[in-house]
């Protein structure tokens, strides 16, 4: 399937994990798997979970407000609480907590309201399922885990049948009742592909909306790559998206406070989409549905900025490959504008490296001031460099400054190894 035009130029998307691991401030599903907390402590999260002042229409506002084309919700997570009202239930927020109710059609609804396009998010894996270990799948010298696979001799094929119809019934739920634009799938380490059947998954879920947007975690049938926590150095082939978070969890654990700037933020965003990447931004709410006001304010810092750069977000594709500007750039989709993005103030000027066209106007975006430019050097197929004339002081962004790079013709860089 083509890749829906709607992704790649989505730029922004936002992910929120919500769960009942907000109520103790766990590690989300791995908690209890890793030892932080035992099994029954985990557990005992269902009863304080009340999602009280949850209010979709509150979290969508405040996407579309920071400039999200969508966002991503955790369904269910590796801990096998569904967030909506299964039929095919193991643990679900409506029966085992004191929610009482489905977070999911609200969430969907509101996104949609927005024009926002709606991503759900399910693990593959499901740690409380009595069905889930009864097959093995691990790496060489890795002990299984009670939670995840079956001891050496106890597999039990009938059980694992029973476990791929639960999961296969979950999905077509989300399907039928949402139909989703993205699945943003998980957990799919712990199995081999033929042993999830994902060609019947795809199947599956394409009859439910045959343009519906997989993750790499869908193995042979994703669309595009999620690499996580760490900006790639090399972007990779075909769409792609970095997931990351606002601070070190994806979850609300209040004892995190390594939240990360917005100016960190502006950095990861534009070096991601200067690769031609989208940013998914993690958000972890309360356990009563609120997101904390440290990441709503570097949510909102982040916004902020792309509304002021606008013209070089939306619409775009990558800019230049590395050596061309020091740091990082975007392209107009007619690739006749470059969007140069300076992190620090330039002392004298602005350097571009390897541009064969005409320059016909330099502007810094958001305040619309022209700036000086010439070329130096070059002979013969080798171009000179062209310096651009730095912006003054009340030009600068605080975050980040975008020179606007207005092109004779379509962009045709150089690269070479210059003349003998």
């Amino acid at each position: 399937m083509p890749m829906q035009p709607w992704f790649p130029d989505a730029k922004l998307g936002v992910f929120i994990h919500y769960g009942v691991y907000a109520v103790g401030g766990a590690a989300e599903s791995w908690s209890f798997y890793t030892g932080e907390m035992t099994h029954e402590q985990y557990m005992k999260q269902l009863e304080g979970f009340t999602a009280s002042k949850y209010d979709p229409h509150a979290w969508a506002e405040l996407f579309a407000r920071i400039g999200a084309r969508y966002a991503v919700l955790t369904t269910k997570h590796h801990d096998g609480v569904a967030l909506w009202d299964t039929g095919h239930r193991s643990l679900d927020v409506v029966r085992d907590t004191p929610a009482g109710r489905d977070l999911v059609t609200g969430f969907v609804d509101a996104l949609r309201e927005r024009g926002l396009k709606v991503g759900l998010y399910y693990s593959h894996s499901d740690w409380n399922h009595p069905d889930y270990p009864s097959v093995r799948h691990v790496g060489p010298g890795e002990p299984p885990s009670p939670y995840s696979h079956a001891e050496p001799g106890k597999e039990d094929p009938a059980a694992w049948e029973r476990y791929l119809a639960y999961r296969d019934g979950q999905v077509g739920e989300l399907m039928d009742r949402f139909r989703p634009d993205l699945l943003w799938f998980d957990g799919e380490w712990e199995r081999t592909e033929e042993q999830w059947r994902m060609d019947e998954l795809a199947e599956l879920i394409l009859a439910g909306n045959p343009d519906a947007v997989l993750n790499a975690r869908m193995l042979s049938h994703g669309d595009y790559a999620t690499p996580e926590q760490g900006t790639p150095l090399q972007a990779p082939e075909g769409p792609w998206e970095l997931c990351l978070t606002i601070n070190d969890s994806w979850s609300h654990r209040p004892q995190d406070r390594d939240f990360k700037t917005v100016r960190q933020l502006v950095r990861y965003f534009a070096e991601t989409i200067g690769m031609g990447g989208n940013l998914l931004l993690g958000a972890g709410p309360r356990e009563d549905g609120t997101i904390p006001e440290e990441q709503i304010e570097r949510l909102e810092g982040l916004g902020a900025w792309i509304g002021r750069h606008a013209d070089a977000v939306y619409g775009t594709v990558a800019g230049l490959p590395a050596g061309h500007h020091y740091g990082p750039s975007t392209l107009s989709a007619d690739r006749r504008t470059l969007y140069l993005v300076c992190f620090d103030a330039p002392r004298d000027n602005v350097s571009l490296r390897g541009l064969r066209n005409e320059v016909k106007r330099v502007t810094v975006l958001g305040t619309g001031t022209e700036l000086g430019h010439h070329v130096t050097g070059g002979l013969d197929t080798v171009p000179g460099v062209t310096w651009i004339d730095a912006p003054a002081t009340a030009d600068l962004d605080e975050y980040a400054t975008v020179l606007a790079v207005e092109l004779e013709g379509e962009l045709d860089l150089y690269r070479g190894t210059g003349r003998d």
